[in-house]
């Protein structure tokens, strides 16, 4: 692909958190064109994005329109590049029939994450979709595409911040041992669908899947070490804060620490290595992860900051998608594009 044509594109599941700050992300590219928007839900009726995000009218007026599979040889036609950001088992369905059309498929779900097909099945209770490759596993400052990939699976929001965290340290810390991987998200991150739990009224601080959360294996797989990991829902509506705790090696000091992650991130404009811990007000509606470590002892703590549905989710799915196709990682992502959610 030239870097100079436009790249038509589509979104499932742009009426989701995820999907439609993708899809203003789209809008706002100079490179990438949304020629169609479908929704994650049964709707029966196209309609303006604006009608669902009031927020956005005036500002985009992209159609929202059911999807169907007779639609597939037209939009073949049509796009080059499609976005999924969809429940797992919806990408797993639909993801292979859009690879064999010649599409190329950025997927937002969990369901090509896991390079075990065992450990898929245990932690999404489905079995994964046999594809003709392996799928590369996009945690964008650690990923080379090679622009000819005709999947990428974009990483969940907490393996996110707890592996950019954790990469640059792996070396330093002591073996064996396990970090911990303390997290709090925003109801965002449970997604747009009508529920009790994350109800208004009923949000309070809460840990819930503790030892047995779907991304505890992802963050394993990323980082190559176990970790435990315990997340948390926060009574907010975005982003994502956690606290991390690992053993370092003997004679790891503060300044091997501020080493690893200088050389690791000095290329990476999107991750900030920040002086105090960071607020979660700081990365929300930005594409940014900040990073803050201290040494006590022979312990590294790591307090790290993302927003859940951009760095999280939509971010780095076009930081991904500007890498496949050889344009600078973070273009259309700065200055930040500000929140829709």
């Amino acid at each position: 692909m030239s870097k100079q044509e436009t790249i038509q594109c589509a979104v499932f599941g742009a009426s989701g958190y995820s999907g439609v700050e993708l899809l203003w992300l789209l809008h706002n590219h100079p490179v990438f064109d949304v020629t169609h928007a479908f929704s994650s839900s049964a709707r029966e009726k196209a309609e303006p994005i604006s009608a669902l995000y009031p927020q956005l009218a005036g500002r985009c007026e992209q159609i929202l329109q059911p999807w169907h599979s007779d639609l597939l040889p037209q939009l073949a036609q049509q796009v080059r590049v499609v976005f999924l950001a969809l429940p797992h088992e919806a990408s797993a369905e639909l993801a292979p029939e859009l690879i064999a059309a010649g599409l190329v498929v950025f997927d937002l779900s969990g369901a090509f994450r896991l390079g075990d097909p065992l450990q898929h099945q245990q932690a999404y209770g489905f079995k994964q979709p046999s594809l003709a490759q392996p799928v590369p596993y996009g945690l964008a400052e650690f990923t080379k595409l090679c622009g000819d990939e005709p999947l990428i699976a974009v990483p969940g929001c907490y393996p996110t911040a707890a592996s950019l965290a954790l990469r640059p340290v792996m070396s330093l810390l002591a073996t064996p041992s396990t970090p911990i991987v303390n997290a709090v998200s925003g109801v965002s991150g449970a997604g747009r669908k009508a529920a009790v739990h994350t109800s208004f009224c009923e949000v309070s601080l809460q840990a819930y899947g503790v030892a047995e959360h779907r991304h505890q294996p992802e963050m394993a797989q990323t980082i190559g070490r176990d970790v435990i990991f315990v997340p948390h829902l926060g009574n907010f509506k975005r982003g994502i804060l956690a606290t991390i705790y690992a053993q370092l090696a003997e004679q790891v000091n503060s300044d091997m620490v501020a080493e690893a992650f200088a050389a690791c991130y000095a290329e990476q404009p999107l991750v900030r290595l920040v002086a105090t811990p960071p607020k979660l007000q700081q990365v929300v509606g930005t594409p940014y992860c900040d990073i803050y470590f201290k040494v006590h002892g022979n312990q590294l703590i790591l307090s790290v900051a993302i927003d859940n549905l951009l760095k999280g989710a939509a971010a780095q799915a076009l930081q991904l998608a500007n890498q496949y196709v050889g344009l600078p990682s973070t273009t259309g992502l700065t200055p930040s594009p500000g929140a829709v959610v």
